[in-house]
């Protein structure tokens, strides 16, 4: 729905736009039938409809260009009139007699670039006299259309005075001076609009300035295209009476956008020259002008142009542009007392953009810039201001990004110091960008020292900072940032033993403090490390060494016992019984029988006393069966402790077949390919008959509580491994004992109370076939195979 303000406006431009249309027509008839004054007195009156107060600047461009539309016509017309031998001082003398100012001015400006063209009488006397009869009118609207209409016209010939005569200085000073004086006074036309009307109506008096600055702002345009304006000029005239109109208007919102203009219009080079001038009257400017942004751009720019031209490098550092940008960021902090931390932020921010792009070796500048910040926020408590915090993650990332390289940022003293205002949260997402620009790039970190700094800047993800609640993170978050330092743990790398040992205890020393939640995550990426440094060492003397010797295997498995012991807090038993095994078997290589025993008694007690859940204890069996299965280091006595111990818990597994899987994998245990002395067949075939008896067992009571046998896949598993050690060679598995086992499934098969399982029967019929293949092969086998019937 349109409110009656716009109807009426709607209005009141149709009838401006008929009243255009209206004296146009009568207009082009008195020009087509060369009617001279016919046609000023026309012209004159539709440039009255320019004389209107009641249409929005807005609504007042659509009027004014239709009006200018209608004025390049009558320009052509005076321009042939010249031609026709009409004299263009009378034509200039003529237009002066029309009734009302404004459509003089007009007619005035449209007569006077015909003048100038003419060059009946120099251009710096007619562009003179111009601006200064525009000063009749003073309505800001008016004006500032009136004055950009003259801007308009005389666009082309300034061009040209730079173009012809950049070698006389005395023109270009004209074409110059005209410009800025221009130039000054539209802006006091435009600064003037806010002091016009009711004060209820100033954000609606803002919102049309707004959109009217273009027309000022044209005008810097211009001097910056006047090829006569160079470095000296705009050094000594035209950048000093800019800034001097800018900074007396005392006005925010032209304030802001003339700084722009000037940073987007002239020249990087004629910025950079000029530094000091123009960041000399940032401090000057209204507080309520958004000086971070001008002061941005400008620096972006300058970045910008250090990076397309290498070569201009050099002049950055002749002018000392870091040391002027630093202290005029300072200076306007310093009178800005109210400025917003996130304003301030910012503009370091831009600053260390800045640096990085224009002078990425200096790290003295770098760590300068963060120093400054840390000043900023001294004294203040944690950043509650989520555009702050915003600001001083992108401070941070800056260095992260250009470098490629988190060993770099752990030489700035001052990063770690920017880090400790940030909230807990944010602390922990910039760990985690650091973390990640590590995995992204590589980066291996190589000294304990480093590490020491690194974890001191990640300590918000290893350790609870200022008591903040566990219970408060996202479950899914915490693993995500938990597997993230785990990962980050295996960048940590030294090739000299001595100094990756001291990595390790650097690492232990920081995640034991992070608490039961962590060490799952945290505890086995240290172990893995700590084992690889372990299989490096491999064959090295085992005595334990002091803290001065140097490292052996010995003494990191100390660490690592001392590592794994920690899970017992949280308590994961069946990880830390993961571990101990791995351990076990690192010791294995390493000859070290003593130690492998300690680490599997305390695997045997983790399962004894702490795994409770049947599938755990299934998982965790056949995990120590598999291990022990490769121990070749163990002698007789520590073999057969650990062996029965095995097969012990095998058969007090809460479920019969689990019981049964779990005492026919003890077999294994008793012969080992490739090993001396471990081939116990009496005690593989007991192993077997034992699972066999459970699995008889199973069966029985399925039929007891279900009124059917159980499937015979328990069976058919005992009979491959029958096959496996008879394969082997095994004397006591006898070609009538796996006889037997088949004429039992088949029995059990065929029961009446047997379950159909078309699992088990497949893999009962693959097992059949696998046996009448290798009677098919002949030689040794097929006569090993052939007693036996399928």
């Amino acid at each position: 729905m349109i409110d009656a303000g716009a109807e009426d406006e709607e209005k009141w431009l149709a009838e401006g736009i008929a009243g255009i249309q209206h004296n146009a027509f009568f207009m082009h008839r008195a020009l087509d039938s060369n009617n001279l004054k016919d046609a000023l007195k026309f012209s004159a009156q539709m440039l009255s409809e320019l004389r209107t107060s009641r249409l929005s600047p807005h609504k007042y461009y659509e009027l004014y260009m239709r009006a200018f539309d209608e004025l390049r016509k009558v320009e052509m017309f005076f321009k042939e009139e010249t031609k026709r031998g009409c004299s263009v001082i009378d034509l200039y003398e003529l237009v002066q007699h029309a009734g009302n100012i404004l459509p003089r001015l007009y007619l005035l400006c449209t007569v006077g670039s015909v003048y100038i063209k003419s060059k009946e009488a120099p251009s710096k006397d007619v562009l003179k006299d111009l601006v200064e009869m525009c000063r009749g009118i003073q309505h800001p609207v008016r004006g500032l259309f009136l004055r950009s209409y003259l801007s308009q016209i005389s666009r082309d010939q300034l061009l040209e005075i730079g173009l012809q005569d950049e070698g006389d200085a005395e023109n270009v000073n004209d074409a110059v001076e005209f410009v800025l004086q221009n130039f000054t006074e539209m802006n006091k036309l435009w600064v003037r609009m806010q002091h016009q009307g009711p004060a209820r109506e100033r954000e609606k008096r803002e919102k049309e300035r707004s959109e009217l600055r273009d027309l000022v702002g044209k005008n810097l345009h211009v001097l910056s295209q006047i090829d006569g304006v160079d470095l000296d000029m705009y050094k000594d005239i035209v950048l000093p009476r800019v800034l001097e109109q800018i900074v007396n208007c005392k006005d925010e919102l032209a304030q802001y956008y003339l700084m722009d203009c000037i940073i987007q219009v002239f020249p990087d080079e004629y910025h950079l020259q000029t530094l000091e001038t123009l960041l000399g009257a940032c401090p000057q400017l209204q507080p309520t002008v958004d000086i971070k942004t001008v002061l941005s751009q400008l620096m972006d720019r300058l970045s910008n142009y250090a990076a397309s031209s290498p070569e201009v490098l050099p002049e950055f550092l002749q002018v000392e542009a870091f040391a002027k940008l630093s202290n005029a960021i300072g200076k306007v902090i310093e009178a800005n007392a109210d400025m917003p931390v996130v304003g301030a932020i910012t503009l370091y921010v831009s600053l260390l953009t800045f640096t990085l792009r224009v002078h990425p070796d200096r790290l003295d500048y770098v760590d300068q810039v963060l120093g400054a910040c840390v000043r900023k926020l001294s004294g203040k408590a944690k950043l509650e201001d989520s555009r702050a915090t915003k600001q001083i993650v992108a401070l941070l990332s800056a260095p992260l990004e250009k470098y490629n390289d988190i060993v770099t940022a752990l030489n700035l003293s001052n990063y770690p110091r920017v880090m400790d205002h940030l909230d807990n949260a944010t602390n922990k997402v910039m760990a985690v960008v650091i973390i990640q620009s590590i995995m992204k790039n590589a980066t291996c970190i190589s000294t304990s020292d480093k590490v020491e700094a690194l974890f001191e800047l990640i300590k918000g993800l290893i350790k609870d900072v200022d008591g903040s609640a566990e219970d408060e993170l996202d479950e899914e978050d915490f693993k995500e940032e938990q597997n993230s330092v785990a990962r980050l743990i295996h960048m940590l790398y030294n090739d000299d033993p001595e100094e990756m040992l001291q990595i390790i205890c650097t690492v232990r020393k920081h995640i034991l403090l992070g608490g039961p939640k962590r060490l799952p995550f945290t505890v086995p990426s240290l172990a893995f490390s700590a084992l690889k440094l372990v299989r490096r060492l491999q064959g090295q003397d085992g005595d334990v060494a002091s803290e001065e010797e140097p490292a052996t295997p010995k003494k990191i498995f100390q660490i690592l016992h001392q590592i794994i012991e920690a899970l017992s807090s949280v308590p994961s038993p069946e990880l830390a019984l993961r571990l101990y095994l791995q351990c076990a078997e690192a010791a294995n290589d390493c000859d070290l029988e003593p130690v492998a025993y300690e680490f599997f008694t305390q695997a045997f007690i983790l399962y004894e006393e702490e795994v409770a859940d049947s599938k755990a204890q299934v998982t965790a069996i056949h995990l120590i069966i598999g291990t022990l299965q490769r121990m070749n280091i163990f002698g007789v006595e520590n073999r057969d402790t650990l062996t029965h111990k095995a097969t012990g818990y095998s058969a007090k597994l809460l479920k019969k077949p689990d019981q049964c899987r779990a005492v026919y994998a003890c077999s294994h245990l008793f012969w080992v390919e490739d090993q001396d002395g471990i081939k116990d067949g009496e005690r593989v075939l007991l192993c077997l008959k034992r699972a066999l008896r459970i699995a008889n067992a199973a069966q029985q009571m399925a039929n007891v509580t279900r009124g059917s046998s159980g499937p015979v896949t328990l069976f058919v598993e005992i009979l491959n491994k029958y096959l496996y050690f008879f394969e082997k060679g095994n004397p006591q598995i006898t070609t009538a004992a796996i006889q037997g086992l088949i004429e039992l499934i088949t029995t059990e098969m065929q029961s009446e109370n047997a379950t159909t399982d078309p699992a088990a029967d497949a893999f009962f019929a693959s097992t059949l076939r696998y046996i009448q293949l290798q009677k098919e092969k002949g030689g040794t086998i097929g006569e090993k195979y052939e007693p036996i019937k399928v």
